[in-house]
């Protein structure tokens, strides 16, 4: 099964979701790698991971861009040369991608495992670890991993430096708080399959989505409901 899923945002960004049963002969086909891809995708040793970076080409296509169009900075984020905004993940047999023309944007999609529990500590204060608890320890670590892909800063600490907080069922905030400034994200989690995901969006300064996302933060926070 190629395609699961487009998710639209607005008139000018997309969210793509493939699940990646094809063999690596199939999805070589149809797509043109540029020589850097090329060396790369010959680099991997796991057939899983050349299948996943193969059908993110074809996800690339679905959005209207080729491989040529894609490239990755120093430290290793990508970017698309017309300058719109792109963010990809992949994990086991599912890949994602997101698109938009003008805002900042991330994506991250995970396996939800029994591992995450153990690990929990790690990345967020949230304390209740049982097994019913997987998939909100999932979104919670992928809307960090979003949001780190967006900021683009090295260094940044999941657990201390990048806070989540629920608004409503699949629907987060996020935020990083500086001495300098605040940065606001709109995060949106979904489901599908054995995997969840987060994909989000830097919010405008002084905008009046800031101002809610300001509001929501401050009620959690009073709640002890930062995560």
């Amino acid at each position: 099964m190629p395609l699961q899923k487009t998710i639209p945002i607005g008139h000018n960004g997309s969210v793509y979701l493939w699940d990646v049963t094809e063999p690596e002969l199939f999805l070589s086909q149809g797509i043109f790698l540029a020589p850097y891809s090329v060396k790369r995708l010959a680099e991997m040793k796991s057939e899983l991971h050349r299948r996943a970076y193969l059908s993110i080409r074809h996800l690339m296509a679905l959005a209207g861009y080729t491989d040529q169009d894609l490239f990755y900075d120093a430290i290793g984020k990508p970017h698309l040369k017309d300058g719109s905004y792109v963010s990809i993940s992949h994990s086991f047999t599912q890949t994602a991608l997101v698109v938009h023309k003008n805002i900042p944007v991330g994506i991250d999609v995970e396996m939800q495992r029994e591992k995450i529990l153990r690990i929990a500590h790690k990345f967020t204060p949230f304390n209740a670890y049982t097994s019913k608890d997987i998939l909100n320890l999932t979104h919670i670590w992928a809307a960090k991993e979003t949001i780190y892909k967006i900021a683009s800063t090295p260094g940044l600490s999941f657990l201390k430096d990048i806070s989540v907080f629920w608004r409503a069922k699949n629907t987060l905030g996020g935020c990083i708080r500086t001495a300098q400034q605040d940065v606001f994200y709109d995060l949106n989690g979904f489901e599908i399959g054995d995997f969840g995901g987060v994909w989000g969006m830097e919010i405008e300064k002084a905008s009046a989505r800031e101002g809610q996302l300001k509001e929501a933060y401050a009620t959690a926070l009073k709640k002890a409901q930062i995560y």
